[in-house]
């Protein structure tokens, strides 16, 4: 039997993160450009992000402008609501 590992992330508190990076390279300043990704990570800290941008700076030529972050946990406490009635399903 075979798990799957996203499935073992979100169990160890990993979310599904989405970055957008803004950059842009050194002989073309004016133009800007975007790089968009999905990975699992834990927030507030962003280890994985952390560890991808270090290996950007470290052997991507291109320069930084911006980075922005959206993270959601896809396992968690569900919202319910108690339904006060008769519920027929056909």
């Amino acid at each position: 039997m075979t798990t799957d590992r996203a499935f073992l992330a979100q169990m160890a508190g990993y979310g599904l993160t989405t970055v957008q990076i803004h950059y842009y390279m050194p002989d073309h300043r004016s133009l800007l450009q975007q790089f968009v990704m999905q990975q699992y990570d834990v927030a507030p800290q962003f280890p994985e992000l952390d560890r991808f941008l270090a290996f950007w700076r470290r052997e991507i030529d291109a320069v930084l402008h911006s980075v922005r972050v959206a993270h959601k946990h896809l396992i968690g406490p569900q919202e319910w609501r108690a339904v006060d009635g008769i519920i027929a399903i056909h």
